[in-house]
């Protein structure tokens, strides 16, 4: 976790199995220099716990919360219920229906309760850290150019394997 004693993202999960995912999310926010914390608090076995969390989120400085959640997937909407700050879901994978039911779970939310939701697993994690900075970016430039930086090294880093890609020789047809 990052040095700065003031987080502004909260990561939540589930259940502890959810960081094997989520560790990329906050590797992605370590790597933009942005402050998180992260909990493992179900919304299903300790709604009293996690409600306490969430009132406590604005005042301890917290902007933006990340909550991650598999199966009946109710971390995230209950977060947006219960706070102001603005939540990105993130579904895990599941063994039943490989996430999707933890997918249409946090998209399909109520009118009026929204919660940004991502892909399921390992690339909504990292897009939710980025959509995190980026979201902070309209209120601190320091995350904004950090975010602009990023997303120069990734095209560099495309065009470079796409100029190697050009130099392959396309399979044959037989």
């Amino acid at each position: 976790m990052t040095t700065n004693p003031k987080p502004q993202v909260g990561i939540l999960t589930g259940s502890k199995s959810d960081w094997e995912i989520m560790q990329y999310c906050a590797a992605q926010l370590e790597e933009l220099n942005v402050p998180w914390e992260a909990q493992a608090i179900s919304a299903h076995r300790a709604p009293d716990a996690l409600f306490e969390y969430l009132s406590a989120a604005v005042g301890r400085g917290l902007e933006i919360l990340i909550a991650a959640a598999g199966g009946a997937v109710h971390l995230p909407g209950v977060c947006a219920a219960k706070t102001p700050l603005p939540v990105l879901g993130v579904p895990m994978e599941s063994a039943s229906l490989k996430g999707l039911d933890s997918l249409l779970s946090i998209v399909q939310m109520p009118g009026g309760v929204p919660v940004g939701t991502l892909a399921i697993g390992r690339p909504g994690a990292i897009n939710a850290a980025l959509l995190a900075v980026s979201i902070l970016g309209l209120k601190y430039p320091r995350y904004r150019l950090a975010y602009e930086e990023f997303r120069k090294k990734q095209t560099a880093r495309v065009l470079s394997d796409r100029t190697l890609q050009l130099s392959e020789k396309p399979p044959q047809k037989t």
